[in-house]
């Protein structure tokens, strides 16, 4: 298995977002992310509720991979992502 590189992943609720849908899938996010992050593929994850923005700490190959993992969450298909390679990764 390749290395893997740290990548900050900024997610951005989408204009229009029913936040009814999204508290609908809370308990099936946390499940996720507890895999994610027991594969090491996840670490923190910050909230800026206020900005409809969730910052990610994301370990992955690249940045295609990184972003390829968060979508693997149920809350992914509301946000706009962007991913950020940390300094010192790919």
């Amino acid at each position: 298995m390749s290395e893997l590189a740290a990548f900050m992943v900024v997610s951005t609720f989408k204009e229009g977002t029913d936040m009814k849908e999204v508290m609908a899938v809370v308990e099936d996010e946390k499940a996720m992310v507890k895999v994610l992050q027991s594969e090491g593929r996840i670490g923190s994850i910050r909230l800026a509720v206020p900005h409809g923005k969730v910052f990610l700490d994301v370990f992955a190959t690249d940045t295609e991979a990184a972003g390829d993992t968060v979508r693997e969450l149920p809350m992914a298909k509301w946000w706009d992502l962007v991913v950020y390679p940390l300094s010192g990764t790919a």
